[in-house]
């Protein structure tokens, strides 16, 4: 049986631009773009462990603001259940600690990016949405 991944994404907004993150080398999915975030640890609540992921990942602070959607995809090493919210960016500028490139996009532009199949619901939500 597969195991099920409980993780969270940032949807990172600022000046109307999305952060958009890229996998790096070694890692599952290499290469593929996401929203930043990663797993939720025992006792956290969603929200906690984005702000976790984001100050471990990014060296940013986010505010967390509204669920876009929550997705289950599955990969050959399990289920990923992933929960996506939008959230503001606080303080700091991204900085590259696990990802190997970042970039702003606006909405319209964020399907020129070769995205990690489980995200991709999230962007369809906000495509149909446009307003980030």
């Amino acid at each position: 049986m597969k195991k099920e991944i409980r993780v969270v994404g940032a949807i990172i907004k600022s000046d109307n631009k999305i952060l958009c993150a890229q996998r790096g080398p070694g890692k599952s999915l290499a290469y593929l773009w996401e929203f930043p975030g990663g797993k939720i640890e025992a006792g956290e609540t969603e929200k906690e462990a984005l702000e976790r992921e984001i100050r471990e990942e990014l060296l940013c602070k986010i505010d967390v603001k509204d669920k876009v959607t929550t997705t289950r995809y599955e990969y050959d090493f399990g289920f990923v259940n992933l929960t996506t919210f939008e959230c503001d960016l606080l303080e700091g500028e991204p900085s590259l600690t696990e990802h190997v490139a970042v970039k702003w996009l606006s909405v319209e532009e964020l399907m020129t990016l070769d995205w990690a199949p489980a995200d991709i619901p999230a962007i369809d939500i906000l495509m149909g949405a446009k307003t980030i």
